[in-house]
Order: C-alpha cells, then sequence, then structure tokens
C-alpha cells in the first residue's frame, strides 16, 4: 500500500470512528491532495465498513460548534509503566540528515544492552513516541526516535502532521531513517541496532527493511502497511512483525511479508494479537488495550533480548 494512500485511509478511518469530524477529515485530506470528491467518497467508505460500536462503549467525540471535534476518547485503562518517568528519560537532540539538520529524541540506558531505533506515526514525534523511547531506556536499550518532519521544520512547526509526511517522498523518509541509524550507531558505542515502528512508523520500518543492506540486527514493526512489492533483499535483521486481529487494512498485507520474508531467507515471526484494532499499543488512544499492550511488549523485550544482545 503507498503510504500516502495508507495516510488518507488513517484520516477516514479516525473519522469513521468519532475520532474526527467530517469537517476536518475533509479538510486533512484535501491537504494530501484529494479533491472533496473523492474525500468525500473514501469517507463513505470507511464509515459504512466501520462496525457498530459495543453496548456500553463511549461514543467518540462529536462535533463541536465550529466543526471542530473534540477530544478523542481516552483508554479505558491507564498504561502499566511510569510513563511520567519514561519521558523524563529522553531528551531533545540534533543530528546530521540526509539533506540538513535533523531533531529527534534520544534516551540513553545506564548499562545498554542495544540500541533502538523508534519510528513514530504520521502525529510526528509526539509525546507518546518519547516514552517509548524513554522505556526502553529503562529497560536496558538505548532509543533514539527521530522527527520525520525535520524537513518539514519540525513535528511542532508543523500545522498538520499527517498532511506534511504525506508530502515527503518514501525514498527521503528512508534516507532520514538511515540518518538516524547512523546517529545511533555513533552513540551506541558497538552496541547491535534495532527499530520498532508504528501505524505509519510500523509501514516505515517495513520500508527501511526493504531498502537494502543496513546495520539493523533486529526489526519490530507495529501493525505498518507493506511495501507494494517486498523482497527485503540484503536485509539481515530478525523481523518480529506486530499485527491486530481487527486491522483488516493492515492485514491484507500480511501474507505478502510473509512471503517476501521467507524468500528472503529472513529469520522472522508474525504474531496477530487477538481482540485488539489498529494502534492498541498507544496508550494514549482510545483503542489502546492495557493486556495486550504489555503482552506484546514482553515479546519485543524477548525479542530484542535475543539478537540485540
Amino acid at each position: 500500500m503507498a503510504l500516502r494512500s495508507y495516510l488518507a485511509t488513517e484520516i477516514a478511518i479516525d473519522h469513521a470512528d468519532g475520532l474526527l469530524s467530517r469537517r476536518d477529515a475533509l479538510h486533512k485530506l484535501g491537504l494530501l491532495g484529494l479533491t472533496t470528491v473523492a474525500a468525500s467518497s473514501l469517507l463513505a467508505s470507511c464509515s459504512s465498513e466501520a462496525p457498530p460500536a459495543a453496548p456500553g462503549t463511549a461514543p467518540g467525540p462529536s462535533a463541536a460548534p465550529g466543526g471542530a471535534s473534540q477530544s478523542p476518547a481516552t483508554p479505558t485503562a491507564p498504561p502499566d509503566y511510569d510513563v511520567v518517568a519514561a519521558r523524563a528519560r529522553s531528551e531533545d537532540v540534533t543530528f546530521p540528515g540526509g539533506t540538513g539538520t535533523m531533531s529527534g529524541a534520544y534516551a540513553a540506558a545506564e548499562s545498554p544492552r542495544g540500541a533502538v531505533l523508534v519510528v513514530h506515526e504520521n502525529r510526528g514525534l509526539t509525546d507518546y513516541i518519547r516514552a517509548v523511547a524513554g522505556r526502553l531506556a529503562g529497560d536496558g536499550y538505548s532509543a533514539l526516535a527521530p522527527d520525520l518532519l525535520s524537513r518539514a521544520g519540525g513535528t511542532a512547526g508543523a500545522p498538520d502532521a499527517t498532511a506534511a509526511l504525506g508530502a515527503i517522498s518514501t525514498a527521503d523518509l528512508v534516507t532520514d531513517l538511515r540518518s538516524g541509524l547512523t546517529e545511533l550507531a555513533r552513540r551506541a558505542d558497538g552496541l547491535k541496532l534495532g527499530a520498532m515502528g508504528f501505524c505509519f512508523g510500523g509501514g516505515m520500518t517495513w520500508q527501511l527493511l526493504d531498502s537494502g543492506p543496513s546495520e539493523l540486527a533486529a526489526a519490530v514493526p507495529f501493525y505498518g502497511p507493506s511495501p507494494d512489492a517486498p523482497t527485503f533483499t540484503g536485509s539481515q535483521a530478525a523481523v518480529l512483525g506486530v499485527f491486530a486481529e481487527k486491522d483488516a487494512r493492515v492485514n491484507a498485507g500480511r501474507d505478502k511479508l510473509e512471503a517476501a520474508l521467507t524468500a528472503a531467507g529472513v529469520t522472522h515471526e508474525l504474531v496477530t494479537i487477538p481482540g485488539v484494532d489498529h494502534a492498541f499499543f498507544n496508550d494514549t488512544g482510545a483503542r489502546y488495550d492495557q493486556a495486550a499492550a504489555s503482552q506484546v511488549y514482553q515479546q519485543v523485550l524477548s525479542w530484542f533480548g535475543t539478537h540485540l544482545t
């Protein structure tokens, strides 16, 4: 799935789930280059596919006066780790990128066992991603989360992160991720390198794996779209692919990924977490599932423990 199409569908599904008003969704889709007719058709398609809310489920945000959506529904259970402490472990950093200076967040482990590149979602470098980096550092893996909107002035300066990401070519995004790996290797002092990405970042992790040989020894893409024709030629990374049972859109590319990984001889395991939907790991989002997120995080640590140490 082309990343721009994926980003557009993310917006439409957020609208179908009640996380975006129709006006906001149309505005964001317009920024991605869709005409009003095409955007309306996409919203209608995704809305017709959305399952009805379960009895007792809290409704999504309604349109506030002026058409702006209210804040998304909050998760039903709090995270099972100290989010404040995790965020506090990260610091803002800059480093050389493909066409200029890149920014990001870096969290150093006290006695690192490996180092991990953390690839953000379509909302850019958020506090949630900073917390993921800090959480990994607390568990022994120094982590760098590059801001893939650095080319556009950074996440904080982008009027709409999704649209800004959609305006950057996949090749340029991969170049910036490789710059992040180079910086991580410099900071990691000979440790093995891994990557971990979510949603859009999961797709970019797959793209990085498919872009030829790299320093990666392990990768964990979470519910990210497959490259159109992956081959994974030259990849030496052991891949743990995480999927959500209810995420039919991303799951449609699972068999293609499995076939390509097998054909390339890449060590891999693709796991589908039952009963959860896209973005279930994001503890700031409405689809967060604490039990499933806790379970899969332990799988991630086990995977890195096997392949990065």
